[in-house]
């Protein structure tokens, strides 16, 4: 009785609350879909204001805020709770509506995956009483082909993200003409402080640059010991995966060798296998802290070699506090974050290195649409070295469509029939 007594004051205080006051985002989930509708992402990336506005925009058509069932779990008293606990939500909603049908309650469950065995329980909800359900997650194995098996094919599939440019503009007020002098010039500054502040929202709201730095290495350490090694029980000390992952942050946009890591700890004197490295890459993935990007090959042999860009380049800079000289580095993880965005389930993204490098090769189905360098300024010093490896990439994949993001230059030529825009970061969106 206790756990329903929690739900109901979950509950009602949500419906206080209601309707949300928060800003637009990009995305918006259906509201009549008839199917379950899961949302995964990164920790503090907007996943819960996504319920919300989605709350919003129920309330909108007339839908009354009794019929909102809204429970995150993502709360320290639900830390014991059970699979077999679950019957007490349901209880509690009917205790609190007895005259409301199950049937036209609109259910949000947010971090759900907290909680041992929440598939079978959504899944029963959705097959005997409620068509319209919402869940979010912070790990990637909510998507994963076990939990499909086991929602057998009911769930529409969301990603959300850390703010994108457009979305950060949005959140700041700002305004601008890219086709105007003022314009680009406000652009442009805005973009540079993109570069610093990054796409969370509660960063991007935060006056104080020091409170900004703050919240992000506590995103960090969230993430580092309850996503990862609580969740995952991690037997090492969480200063070496503190290390590691750090490691691989240093390295952004280029491959990351896990054996010259693995040789360095050695030498340290820290006993960890290069086989539980392998696995905590593929943790930090799940928890969407990285982002894996294989190299490019026809036979499409997968490779151990890959390079690993981050969720926010923001959570790098307060991780590592990096030089001003990361510059192109932050502008080619916003490139590779704005090309995810556009992905749909049989495309992907990979980098091409042979003889000479191409940073992303972008794959549509079984074919390669676009090929795509990024450098902050496009010069004499650099031209050649971005040409050619559209140029090497081009040769392999048949593709003669190329991009060379910069900050903010413009123009288009051909090279050895490779129809090249140079294009600033701004205009991808």
């Amino acid at each position: 009785m206790e756990l329903r007594s929690t739900f109901q004051s979950i509950i009602s205080l949500h419906q206080e609350e209601l309707p949300f006051a928060l800003q637009e985002r990009s995305t918006q989930l259906p509201l009549d879909g008839n199917r379950i509708v899961t949302v995964t992402g990164i920790r503090r990336c907007g996943k819960s204001s996504l319920l919300g506005l989605t709350i919003n925009r129920l309330l909108q058509q007339g839908i009354p805020k009794e019929h909102i069932l809204y429970v995150g779990f993502d709360d320290e008293r639900f830390l014991s709770m059970s699979p077999e606990n679950f019957d007490e939500l349901l209880q509690a909603y009917r205790e609190m509506y007895p005259d409301t049908s199950l049937k036209d309650v609109y259910m949000f469950f947010d971090e759900i995956q907290l909680i041992e065995g929440w598939e079978l329980f959504v899944l029963r909800v959705y097959k005997n009483y409620c068509k319209h359900i919402y869940v979010t997650g912070s790990t990637a194995k909510m998507l994963s082909e076990e939990m499909a098996s086991a929602l057998r094919g009911w769930p529409d599939e969301y990603r959300e993200y850390p703010l994108s440019f457009k979305e950060y503009l949005a959140f700041k007020g700002t305004k601008a003409n890219p086709f105007s002098e003022a314009g680009k010039a406000k652009l442009a500054v805005s973009f540079r402080g993109y570069c610093e502040e990054g796409g969370f929202p509660e960063v991007v709201l935060e006056k104080s640059k020091m409170e900004k730095v703050k919240i992000l290495q506590s995103y960090f350490n969230t993430m580092l010991f309850r996503d990862m090694v609580e969740h995952y029980h991690i037997g090492a000390s969480p200063s070496v995966v503190r290390y590691f992952l750090k490691r691989v942050m240093n390295n952004l946009t280029k491959p990351t060798s896990v054996n010259n890591i693995y040789n360095d700890l050695k030498s340290q004197g820290l006993k960890v296998s290069k086989d539980s490295l392998y696995l905590w890459l593929d943790y930090a993935c799940n928890i969407f802290m990285f982002r894996k990007v294989e190299k490019y090959d026809k036979s499409m042999v997968k490779q151990r070699s890959a390079k690993y860009y981050v969720a926010d380049i923001a959570l790098r800079n307060a991780v590592l506090l990096p030089e001003s000289e990361d510059a192109g580095k932050a502008l080619e993880n916003i490139v590779y974050l704005n090309l995810e965005r556009t992905l749909g389930e049989e495309d992907g993204i990979f980098y091409f290195y042979e003889s000479k490098e191409c940073d992303f090769v972008v794959k549509k189905g079984e074919r390669v649409t676009e090929l795509i360098q990024v450098c902050w300024t496009l010069n004499d010093d650099n031209v050649e070295r971005e040409i050619g490896g559209l140029i090497a990439a081009s040769s392999v994949t048949g593709c003669k469509q190329g991009k060379i993001i910069t900050f903010s230059q413009r123009e288009t030529f051909e090279r050895d029939g490779i129809r090249i825009e140079v294009m600033p970061i701004w205009e991808m969106e």
